[in-house]
């Protein structure tokens, strides 16, 4: 389904929440303090990503995750490109422009893949816009699994070292979904790095019932939430390299949480009978070939 450009603030398609990211990137471009500048994201979110954002039970409040995780996987691809990778592949790519904003090296190859819409609707937004490396946009439904191999294969034999990133992917795939995509994932050998977010099942629990009622019901949904984070991917010879935890890193950024200190006290006081909130987080992982 293609973005549009009105001010409905119903998230009736997956692709409507890469709107919904791109206008919490740009209330943190607007930031005097801001931890990343992106200069397109307010016309990529468009009038419906900004009325999106502004639906949700949270509100403004809910950006700092969104804000957390993109400072953070800044750090990651760019320390993932200085320890060899030629080649990004960006799978559910959205309306992600770090082509465009990070400082790249123009050698690098960034393969964007999403839906035949999507892609469309970012390459008019952006036509004005020069990306600092070789850029290319392959447009593919990721569920077409035949399809998608055929283009890992591809990449595997024209790269030397591939970073792949599922930022805000996985959540949405149910668990044999996700386990076929890793498979997936895990088969070229040149694929040596892969960054991906995801959350703990309290947390998934907590948000379907009460933030994000939304997205507990009808075509978007979150679903995705491996118990021991790192040890799912694991199995498909990955480990993590790095684990970066949402709370400690929202913490160091500035972009922590409403009442943060509270639910620290609550996480810290846990015991016998109460909710585990220490549980209650998500994670940032670095995953390398075993």
């Amino acid at each position: 389904m293609s973005p549009r450009d009105t001010p409905d603030p119903n998230v009736s398609h997956v692709s409507d929440t890469a709107l919904w990211v791109a206008a919490y990137r740009a209330m943190e471009s607007r930031r005097d303090d801001a931890l990343f500048r992106d200069p397109y994201a307010e016309r990529l979110a468009g009038p419906r990503g900004a009325a999106i954002a502004q639906s949700q039970e949270q509100g403004a409040s809910g950006a700092w995750s969104v804000i957390t995780r993109t400072a953070v996987l800044d750090e990651m691809i760019l320390r993932a490109i200085g320890d060899g990778a030629d080649t990004v592949l960006n799978l559910a790519a959205g309306l992600d422009t770090r082509p465009y904003r990070l400082p790249l090296p123009h050698t690098l190859r960034w393969i964007e893949v999403d839906f035949p819409d999507m892609l469309a609707y970012k390459t008019d937004k952006l036509a004005d816009a020069q990306p600092r490396c070789a850029l290319e946009r392959v447009p593919l439904d990721l569920t077409r699994r035949d399809e998608r191999r055929s283009l890992f294969d591809r990449i595997d034999r024209e790269s030397g070292a591939v970073l792949v990133i599922t930022e805000g992917l996985l959540v949405y795939l149910s668990q044999d979904e996700a386990s076929a995509l890793t498979e997936d994932v895990s088969a070229p050998l040149r694929f040596r790095w892969w960054i991906a977010d995801v959350l703990t099942p309290e947390l998934l629990d907590w948000l379907r019932r009460t933030a994000f009622k939304s997205f507990a019901s009808g075509e978007v949904q979150m679903r995705f939430a491996p118990a021991g984070g790192a040890a799912f991917f694991e199995r498909y010879g990955w480990r993590a390299g790095t684990v970066r935890r949402v709370s400690v890193e929202s913490r160091r950024l500035g972009r922590e949480m409403p009442n943060a200190e509270a639910f620290r006290l609550l996480a810290a006081a846990g015991s016998e009978g109460r909710e585990p909130y220490a549980r209650f987080d998500a994670c940032f992982l670095g995953l390398e070939r075993a």
